[in-house]
């Protein structure tokens, strides 16, 4: 039987030529390609996502709670541990998906679409494009400085000039692992006409003293701080991302939202993650640490580093970055190359993992760490 190709199919016009979202799944020793924490899921934990999954077998006959609401509850409840009383949060404040793309995608379902516009800051996540023009949403890309930082003036100028009806705002950024001051955020969404989503999906990892945009919301209906659980939580393979928002913003994502989108085995497992939080979140400070032993050690090799707020560090200064990552993956370790000319990406891993890394990067460039 032959092969079709998609130039035999009556594709979209404006999808023709695209490249799907992806990054190389291999199966080496050390993979610390895509921000997955090398941490698994704890032994007491599993067993209780386990038993709580198992709870819900015996009537998948039944459609899911469609609203998910004790998920909603035990999310805010977690958000809340972070703020004060000025800043707490409902289940009416919250949503979930499956991911946080899903979530994104439905953002953008229910305030993009055609004849309008999404805004980013780039280089930024990949996935905010795609997400956008895959569902007829024109998007405008501004540059970063050279330090991949956004410049507060230069941002509410070309929001004031463009009038993005969505802008995405992702801090730490990926791939830099930059975050952004509040006051920037704020003078963004002092002139944006619509929607401003800020993309926390690496907010548990960000260093003291950096403050998560939750903080902005009473007050500012329409801004929207996405978070998720892939990260921080160990729980990639789950799925499971959400956001905060006005309860406005939940009830224009119901009319976009497929029925029952968040299958009971996901609440499941979502919620008796978030009941073992503390658990499943006592690897971030090691990996913390692993990521800024990657920031002290890479300036021996003599490549740059940027300061980070998330678990990977992205490292500038290589002649030839492609082939830095092939020789790093003959030594069996998997790295990201974003894209970005003479830069790679890499994970925070374990102890183990980390110096595996180090000391291959070392014999590659020619020096080892002391």
């Amino acid at each position: 039987m032959t092969r079709a190709s998609l130039n035999d199919l009556p594709l979209r016009d404006d999808l023709r030529g695209r490249q799907p979202y992806g990054a190389p799944q291999l199966d080496v020793n050390v993979r610390l390609n895509v921000n997955e924490n090398s941490y698994a899921v704890p032994e007491s934990v599993a067993l209780a996502i386990v038993e709580a999954v198992a709870a819900q077998v015996r009537t998948l006959n039944r459609y899911p709670d469609r609203e998910f609401t004790a998920l909603r509850e035990k999310l805010a409840k977690y958000l809340n541990a972070g703020l004060d009383d000025e800043h707490r949060l409902t289940a009416d404040n919250i949503w979930a998906a499956n991911g946080s793309n899903e979530v994104l995608q439905q953002i953008v379902q229910a305030f993009g679409g055609h004849d309008r516009t999404a805004l980013g800051f780039v280089p930024s996540y990949s996935m905010h494009p795609i997400i956008s023009q895959g569902i007829s949403t024109r998007w405008m890309a501004v540059d970063r400085d050279a330090d991949f930082q956004v410049d507060r003036e230069d941002a509410v100028r070309a929001v004031t000039e463009l009038q993005p009806d969505v802008v995405f705002l992702c801090t730490p950024n990926n791939p830099s692992g930059t975050a952004l001051d509040l006051a920037t955020i704020e003078a963004i969404y002092d002139v944006a006409p619509g929607i401003v989503i800020v993309d926390e999906a690496y907010a548990e990892f960000s260093r003291s003293g950096t403050r998560s945009a939750l903080t902005l919301l009473p007050g500012r209906e329409r801004l929207i701080v996405s978070r998720t659980m892939s990260k921080a939580f160990s729980l990639a393979g789950a799925r499971v991302g959400y956001l905060a928002a006005d309860p406005a913003v939940t009830d224009a994502i119901r009319l976009v939202r497929l029925p029952y989108h968040l299958s009971a085995l996901t609440q499941a497992a979502a919620g008796a993650a978030l009941d073992h939080s503390d658990e499943l979140l006592g690897n971030v400070e090691a990996l913390k640490a692993q990521r800024d032993r990657i920031v002290q050690t890479l300036p021996r090799f003599g490549v740059r580093p940027f300061p980070s707020d998330s678990n990977f560090v992205l490292f500038g200064g290589l002649s030839d970055a492609h082939t830095v990552w092939q020789r790093l993956l003959d030594r069996g370790i998997l790295i990201r190359d974003v894209g970005i000319p003479g830069h790679l990406r890499v994970n925070a891993g374990t102890e183990a993992e980390t110096s595996a890394f180090l000391d291959a990067l070392g014999e590659i460039l020619g020096e080892t760490p002391q």
